[in-house]
């Protein structure tokens, strides 16, 4: 028998589609599938190398041995070198050697297709099935519920690298592990999503994942697939929703991975301008070719039907959509029409998007883009890009420059906060405070507050309030809701410890009440991306630092009242105008002493008078505590 059968699970149909860029099940073709040849037990191959000569499968099987067992080349000119290697099972690691017709270029590679990888820094693939009995079938059946842009969505970032470490010996913990503390601290505090950092197979740590090798594999490092199905399901069970950071950006060029694969530029574009990141050292996609595009859209699809991920956030869209994107005049090339847009990228992504939704109920897909390309989050029928929602960087950094401010300051800078409402509603966004704002050397969040301890902490809340009552979803990395105090080191676990001092432990009681509010008040979500959700009360009280606005829902009697001081300064008999008569009762307030504030607050019902103020008919005197939100309802 030889040691090599010829075997194909393709068919014409499926060559044709790989061919015009439209087979987006890859997975199912290539890589390394257990099969059964004429009744014999084996791993069929399958391999896209169109300038090879030769691809010989290498392992531990035969003792990485070159030559031994070689792939045949299909006719059709597709470039895929498959076979039927009998006897080897589940567990066998294995490269392949290819040698190339462009100069004898001989190239050793991990399987692109892989289903999981050896842990690093060990590189070879490993033959693996994806098996699993799914026990989320009521989430599954009902996400849309949970998905939907008028749905409250609360997210928790998180690097599965540090989040926590084994205490002892500070190594990861493993996904079954994750499933239950993981799973516990997030229903607890009440997020409705967790976003994990990349978790496809990388080689580098300190890339924090974003320069992937193993498209198709959960990294190893936390244990094998089923597992990290284990904890998705998990995750599910508890009413969480799971989204996975996604790179279709770049890659890096380690010597296993997609750079130069078979002697040629074939996942990267071969114009360096093009197919080179001078940022990240890395390469970037030839989004114009017809197979790669295959690629990077079965792998997203396959998240989604195989881990069961209810969203995807797509890395550094901006890096993708500009010709000149950290490029100096001179070194990039206009696109047909003069302009600097990478038509390429723009069809590609909005291909993407389509297929995403249009295969997937309840799903969604998110822009982390940092420019104002327009329509991001719009539908492709009508132009846009076709992503479910945008990160908005504006608000981020506006936000964050106004809180690092003295407060004496706040009254000449208001226009930083109040600037946002002007473009809030032309995408649905997203208001991140992410990863990227508490590295190098930024601080934590909760070291740039200003002034003294309890000013810092009273700062914090306050930030985080506003950020909950402005419209948009939410977003918040790992350590941010307790308050952590140093900058993130993906090498240690976040400091625990400081959950046992009553600063730390108000702001993580705060977050939960803050969730709590986002999930139970329909005005804080069901017209998030409406200009029909949202009213200023008054914008222009620069000399206090105080901003009110109305919250609306679908219905009148939902919407709510909230007032920001973004001094420490206690301000009595603070009137604003309102919409009708009634009464108003204080719902919520960051400055409550159960979070560390000072306790000041408006604990009776307050009678709204036919006075004329701000522009309305009536009108309300409030106790307005110091660097606080305060939330009302009218009855």
């Amino acid at each position: 028998m030889s040691k090599v059968i010829s075997h194909s699970l393709f068919t014409d149909f499926d060559i044709d589609l790989f061919k015009a860029g439209k087979h987006f099940r890859l997975y199912e073709k290539l890589g390394a599938h257990l099969v059964t040849v004429d009744n014999v037990e084996g791993v069929y191959f399958a391999v896209w190398a169109p300038t090879a000569h030769s691809v010989s499968v290498v392992g531990d099987f035969n003792f990485w041995t070159q030559g031994e067992h070689l792939l045949e080349v299909r006719w059709d000119s597709s470039g895929i070198w498959e076979g039927f290697i009998p006897t080897i099972s589940k567990g066998t690691t294995y490269k392949y050697i290819i040698q190339s017709n462009n100069g004898g270029t001989v190239t050793e590679k991990a399987d692109p297709f892989a289903f999981y990888c050896e842990k690093p820094p060990h590189t070879a693939s490993v033959v693996w099935d994806l098996d699993y009995k799914w026990k989320d079938t009521a989430w599954m059946e009902t996400r849309k519920n949970h998905n939907g842009l008028d749905k409250p969505y609360s997210v928790y970032e998180v690097h599965l690298g540090s989040w926590k470490r084994h205490a002892e010996d500070n190594r990861f913990l493993t996904y079954l592990e994750f499933a239950e503390d993981l799973v516990n601290y997030i229903k607890e505090t009440g997020f409705t999503h967790v976003e994990f950092m990349p978790v496809m197979e990388y080689p580098y740590d300190p890339s924090w994942g974003y320069q992937l090798v193993g498209y198709f594999a959960p990294t190893s490092r936390f244990g094998n697939p089923q597992e990290f199905m284990f904890l998705v399901d998990k995750l599910h069970e508890a009413g969480i929703g799971v989204i996975l950071d996604w790179v279709p950006s770049h890659f890096p060029d380690d010597a296993h991975g997609l750079g130069f694969f078979d002697g040629s530029n074939l996942f990267e574009h071969p114009d360096r301008r093009k197919g080179y990141h001078p940022d990240w050292k890395s390469l970037v996609f030839n989004y114009g070719r017809n197979e790669v595009r295959s690629f990077l859209i079965s792998n997203a699809l396959f998240w989604l039907q195989y881990y069961h991920a209810d969203a995807l956030r797509v890395d550094a869209v901006a890096s993708m959509l500009y010709l000149d994107y950290s490029r100096n005049d001179g070194e990039w090339e206009p696109n047909i029409y003069g302009g600097r847009e990478n038509l390429d990228t723009i069809s590609f992504l909005k291909e993407f998007n389509e297929a995403v939704y249009s295969n997937f109920e309840g799903v969604q897909t998110i822009a982390e883009e940092s420019t104002s390309f327009p329509m991001v989050s719009r539908p492709t029928s009508v132009g846009g890009l076709g992503f479910g929602m945008k990160w908005m960087m504006g608000w981020m950094h506006d936000t964050l420059e106004y809180f690092q401010k003295e407060t004496v300051y706040r009254k000449y800078h208001q226009n930083d906060l109040t600037f946002s409402m002007t473009y809030t509603f032309s995408e649905n966004f997203m208001l991140p405070l992410s990863h990227d704002e508490v590295v190098y050397g930024k601080k934590s969040i909760a070291g740039r507050m200003p002034g003294d301890e309890w000013q810092k902490f009273a700062n914090l809340r306050l930030l985080y309030g506003y950020m909950f009552m402005h419209p948009g979803t939410k977003l918040l990395f790992m350590g941010c809701e307790f308050g952590q105090s140093n900058e993130w080191n993906f090498e240690t676990s976040l400091d625990w410890h400081l959950l046992q001092y009553s600063h730390h432990e108000g702001v993580k009681k705060l977050i939960t009440d803050l969730n709590k509010l986002y999930k139970t008040l329909p005005a804080l979500h069901e017209k998030q991306f409406s200009p029909e959700g949202f009213e200023w009360i008054n914008y222009s009280d620069h000399q206090n630092a105080v901003m009110s606005f109305i919250r609306k829902g679908n219905e009148p009697k939902d919407n709510v009242i909230v007032v920001c001081n973004f001094t420490q300064v206690v301000r009595p008999n603070y009137r604003i105008g309102l919409p009708k008569k009634g009464n108003l009762t204080e719902i919520f307030n960051s400055d409550a002493a159960k979070y560390g504030g000072s306790g000041v607050s408006n604990s009776k019902k307050i009678i709204i008078d036919a006075m004329p103020y701000d522009g309305r008919d009536y009108s309300a005197e409030l106790l307005l505590a110091p660097l606080s939100v305060t939330v009302f309802k009218i009855s």
